[in-house]
This record gives C-alpha cells, sequence and structure tokens, in this order.
C-alpha cells in the first residue's frame, strides 16, 4: 500500500472571513521567540521597519522554557571541528555538512552579540564563561544562565532590546492564517486573527516586502510534550498551504527526561534538562540500576534518542510509565545554585531532588524538520523565509544535537537579515485564488489527534501503527467546523500529523528520532530525505532526495 493511501486531504487555504483591515510594513517576522526577535533586531540594523506578529504574548513560545543553554565553541581548547563532528554524529548521516559548517563557525559570534545586547550567561570566579557539556557532545560548550533558566534570560534580553526600538511594531494575540502571494508568486504578506482588532472576527492582513516564519515547532500532535500550548505547528502549516517544500518531519525528538507529576492533565510537562546528567545525574530503573551503561559509550549522556530508545526499552520491559533520574548525590547546595528551576518545580510537585529519586520519561520535544530552506534561510517561495524549530535547515539531520536550536535561531536570522536587506523588492499586491473558500476542522480534533499520534506514531512506529494512525487522521478531518482560533489550530495539528504520519510510513528504517520496531536499523538506501508539498488538487505529494 502506498504510504500516503488513507490519508486525508489537507485544506488549501484556512476557511475565514475577507480581511476587515490592512497595514503594511517592510518585513513581517512571525514568532517572537529566540529565532524571531533575533531576525527582527538585525532587520533593525539593516534600516528596515518591522513588524512582529506573535500568537499570545512576546514571551509565551518556546525559547523561555529552554534550560540547558547555547552550544558554540567558546573554550580556547575546543574547536569547530570538534563540534560539526559532534553534530553530525548525532545527526546520523543526515546533516548537511555545509549548514553544520555555517553553525559552528558563526555560532560563537552569534552568542557574543547576545552578550552584547545584556544576556547574562553564568560565569566563573574569574569572569569566563562557565561552560558545562551535555548529550552527545565530547567537550564543555555549553553556555547558561541562571542555571537551568537560559531561555528566560536570553528571552528576556531580545525582548527588553526590541521593546526599546519604536520602529518594531509588535502585535500580539495574533494568529496567522495564511500567506499572501503576488501575481508572481512571491510571497508579499499574510492574513491573521488579532483579538480584538479590525472587524467584528478580527481578521485582517498584514502586507509586507518579505515574510519570516520563526513560528516554533509541533509539540502539541502529542498527549505529552515540553512544547508550550501555542506549539501548533502554524507555520510548516501555512507554509505547505501556500505551496512550500517541507521535509524531515517525521524526525521528531522525544526530550529523555521530562518530568513525570502525579497531575497529567496537561499536555505540557515540565522539562528536566539534559544538564543535570552532564553534572553527573544518573538514570535508574525501579531497582537503582543504571540502565545506560553499557548501551552506549556516553552512557546517560549518549545522543537523545539513544536514550529515550533505552528508557522505553525499560518501561516496555517492566510496564511502568516512567524510570528515575537519580540526583542525590550532587548535593542539595550544588542543585540550589546550579538548578534553581528544577528544584522548584520538583519540590512544587512534592520530589525533593535532594533527598529523591525524579520520575522520569520521554516527551516530546523537538522538530528537527520543517519548512526547507537554504543557507540564507529562504524557502521555495520567494520573498518567504523560516528560521529556528519551524525551518529546516539541514544542521539537525535525524536527531538534532542538544542545545544547537539555540544557536540555529541565532545564526540563521542574521543570516536571513543580511539575505533581505540585499535584495528587498517594492511591496507588491496580493492576488487571491479564486473558487477555493478552504475549511477547518473542529476544535475536538486536537485531543483525539494526540491521543492517535501517540499511540501510533510517537516513540515506537510500525507499518501497523502508522497505518492505523493513517485512518484516524482521515476519520477527524471529517469533523469541520466554523472558522475560529482553536478550528485553525486543530486544522494546524491535522496538517503537520498528516506529513509526519506519511513520511514516517515512507522511510523504513530506524535513524535518530525516527524509530521503526518493523525496520529495527539504518539502511543506506534511505540516507536522503523526504520531501513534501501540497498540489493544487490538495493531496500531499512526496519525493525522496538521496544525500549528495
Amino acid at each position: 500500500m502506498s504510504p500516503l493511501a488513507d490519508l486525508p486531504e489537507l485544506p488549501r487555504r484556512l476557511a475565514a472571513a475577507d480581511p476587515g483591515w490592512s497595514e503594511t510594513t517592510d518585513v513581517l517576522v512571525v514568532g517572537s521567540g529566540i529565532a524571531g526577535l533575533t531576525a527582527a533586531l538585525h532587520l533593525r540594523e539593516q534600516g528596515l521597519h518591522v513588524t512582529v506578529v506573535t500568537k499570545v504574548n512576546i514571551d509565551d513560545g518556546s525559547t523561555r522554557w529552554a534550560q540547558g543553554g547555547i552550544a558554540a565553541v567558546l573554550d580556547p581548547l575546543d574547536t569547530p571541528a570538534a563540534h560539526a563532528n559532534d553534530t553530525e554524529i548525532a545527526g546520523v548521516g543526515l546533516c548537511d555538512p555545509a549548514a553544520v559548517r555555517v553553525l559552528v563557525e558563526e555560532g560563537p559570534a552569534r552568542v557574543r552579540e547576545l552578550i552584547r545586547l545584556g544576556a547574562a550567561f553564568d560565569r566563573n570566579a574569574d569572569g569566563s564563561l562557565m561552560l558545562t557539556r551535555e548529550g552527545g557532545h565530547r567537550a564543555d560548550r555549553i553556555v547558561h544562565a541562571g542555571g537551568d533558566a537560559t531561555g528566560a534570560e536570553v528571552q528576556r534580553a531580545l525582548h527588553e532590546a526590541v521593546r526599546r526600538d519604536p520602529w518594531i511594531r509588535l502585535v500580539e494575540h495574533a494568529l496567522v492564517l495564511d500567506l499572501l502571494r503576488s501575481a508572481d508568486g512571491r510571497a508579499c504578506g499574510i492574513t491573521l486573527h488579532v483579538l480584538g482588532e479590525g472587524s467584528e472576527d478580527g481578521v485582517g492582513a498584514i502586507l509586507a516586502r518579505a515574510v519570516v516564519l520563526a513560528t516554533g515547532g509541533m509539540g502539541q500532535i502529542y498527549s505529552s510534550t515540553t512544547n508550550p500550548s501555542v506549539s501548533t505547528g502554524d507555520g510548516v502549516a501555512l507554509a505547505l498551504r501556500a505551496g512550500a517544500v517541507v521535509t524531515d518531519l517525521e524526525f521528531v525528538q522525544f526530550h529523555p527526561t521530562s518530568f513525570v507529576t502525579a497531575d497529567l492533565s496537561s499536555v505540557q510537562r515540565p522539562l528536566i534538562s539534559e544538564a543535570l546528567r552532564g553534572e553527573g545525574a544518573h538514570l535508574v530503573d525501579e531497582a537503582g540500576k543504571r540502565f545506560m551503561v553499557g548501551q552506549h559509550e556516553l552512557a546517560e549522556l549518549a545522543p537523545r534518542d539513544v536514550v529515550a530508545k533505552g528508557i522505553h526499552r525499560v518501561l516496555r520491559a517492566t510496564g511502568a510509565d516512567h524510570v528515575f533520574l537519580d540526583a542525590r548525590h550532587l548535593g542539595r547546595d550544588f542543585l540550589e545554585h546550579r538548578f534553581p528551576t528544577i528544584v522548584a518545580s520538583t519540590r512544587a510537585a512534592g520530589v525533593d531532588p535532594a533527598t529523591e529519586l525524579i520520575p522520569v520519561a520521554p516527551a516530546a520535544h523537538y522538530a528537527s524538520g520543517g519548512v526547507r530552506t537554504d543557507l540564507a534561510g529562504r524557502t521555495s517561495i520567494p520573498g518567504l523565509y523560516a528560521c529556528g524549530e519551524v525551518a529546516c535547515t539541514g544542521v539537525h539531520g535525524a536527531n538534532r544535537l542538544a542545545s544547537n536550536s539555540l544557536l540555529e535561531g541565532l545564526v540563521f536570522a542574521r543570516r536571513i537579515a543580511d539575505d533581505i536587506a540585499r535584495d528587498l523588492p517594492e511591496q507588491a499586491d496580493p492576488v487571491t485564488a479564486p473558487g477555493d473558500p478552504g475549511w477547518v476542522a473542529g476544535p475536538a480534533v486536537r485531543a483525539e489527534l494526540q491521543r492517535a499520534m501517540t499511540r501510533g506514531a510517537g516513540v515506537l512506529r510500525s507499518a501497523d501503527s502508522l497505518g492505523a494512525t493513517a485512518k484516524e487522521l482521515s476519520r477527524l478531518a471529517e469533523q469541520r467546523a466554523t472558522p475560529h482560533n482553536a478550528a485553525w489550530e486543530s486544522t494546524n495539528l491535522l496538517t503537520v500529523a498528516t506529513v509526519l504520519v506519511a513520511a514516517a510510513r515512507t522511510r523504513r528504517e530506524t535513524r535518530g528520532c525516527h524509530w521503526r520496531e518493523d525496520h529495527p536499523v539504518a539502511e543506506d538506501e534511505w540516507r536522503g530525505h523526504l520531501l513534501h508539498t501540497l498540489d493544487h488538487k490538495t493531496r500531499l505529494t512526496q519525493t525522496f532526495e538521496e544525500m549528495a
């Protein structure tokens, strides 16, 4: 059976009212995390007027939840080549070497720019940056802030810089709907819904000479994730509807250690940073045995896919829903100083890591795939750029190396700003495709989709489980609704889940964070990328591109 069989048709546009208001800017940035705000600030350096659109408030995205830090070569004894080697090992043969070189060679300068902007990273007594190690790294190259509050500090510094600039307009509580394109196919703005703005239902348009997607990930397609509730794949879905190429969506990284609390009503789970294992915490089973020893040379500090799989093997063998992280030997003073965020969150749930084992289990964490870009952040649609988790730059391959994500946002946001400034056309008028009213899925689809994806397309996958998931997605696509925020989000989740299942069914191997139980080893014939687009008949198309 074709891997695209049983999958639902997808909308080429979201059903929505015609825009009741509009405004114009030079460059529109969608998203307010590290990638979006960094892009906005660099674009302002080029003298351009920028509008930043964000879904809730400026600080409500994934960046502020990042605990571990930013990976960059800042130690004189470390080298970009060593960082590149660790990145490519984690990516299991699918990293783009040119993109990795850009990341590791330009990364240190971007981190120093962030420091000059006001980000206060932790330092040693002599004033040097305090560096630590995380899974997959063979050197101490992770800068961090507030012990385990790196994301919050980065977000604070960027937020304050944006607020200081009167030529950056911030539009909060705005859900992007669809891309606007000119007669020659170039991106020239977006439609969006802003609460309390414009017409009665808030739908409007922002016209721009270029559009930058920095909308984050899609972790909310699963029942448990470290992502906030706003991570519904909006940018990938928008780009796909517009005709852009998306790739590598089957490679969703599950963080090995999310905190398993007694209250599982929330989809978002607290993250227990990998940096805790980097400082010496151990994973143990119910009997207190360190089960990662002997599975990989780095034991608990193996790449995340290896650790997540090791945990799942224990869970399958024991029937438990969690294993444990043992940090007791690190001592109360060290834990409270180095990991204040983790200590506060676990104690609030009744677990003291200084005296008790921390219950943990894998949860969806990071999408290595997304909207395909080149080294300048350009997508397959002229004038449309992407950076951060929404993009697939080629850096991460089949599995992201720890703490490379914030670095990727910094590096490629700068490259996008430079490229836009070199060749920015005049504003074009949008052209609306006739005869397509669009549709949206019902809001109840979200919870049902999360359960279906967790059962059949989560850490463990097989032809049977993915086939069952495909049929379930087709059933859910039949549940239509009138346009509103919850329905638009459900439709975006349905869109990205459909592409993920199509790719996972096609890739008959286990590689990185894609684990097929019925194809348990990596195969050379699958060393390449699955590219997806949406044709004019709203059917998903798929091609395989071998690695050079």
